[in-house]
């Protein structure tokens, strides 16, 4: 059979086109997913620097002491008005204790 020559027949541009089509789907692919990569690190990055950056939580604060009765209120200050008449309190130490166990 005889070669034919000059431009080239329908199924030769065809053919091409269909080389060239799928190289330009598989090079667009390639760019597509090596950017969603390089948008996924970046990300990524971000994220541990903003927490890097982030101010550690406050500690836990204790449980709120429960409610004291009648009882144990005049108890403790009972043991106050210990502790000051032997000298260990001032008055004002004894005054803010009372205060702060009357109040809770």
């Amino acid at each position: 059979m005889r070669r034919r020559m000059g431009r080239p027949g329908l199924m030769g541009t065809m053919a091409r086109t269909a080389v060239i089509a799928g190289t330009a789907t598989a090079v667009s692919g390639g760019v597509r997913r090596h950017s969603e990569q390089n948008a996924a690190e970046k990300q990524q990055a971000a994220v541990a620097q903003q927490q890097a950056q982030q101010p550690p939580p406050p500690p836990a604060q204790p449980a709120a002491p429960a409610a004291l009765s009648t009882d144990d209120k005049i108890s403790q200050i009972t043991e106050l008005g210990k502790l000051k008449d032997a000298g260990l309190l001032t008055d004002q130490e004894f005054t803010t204790e009372k205060t702060r166990i009357l109040g809770s």
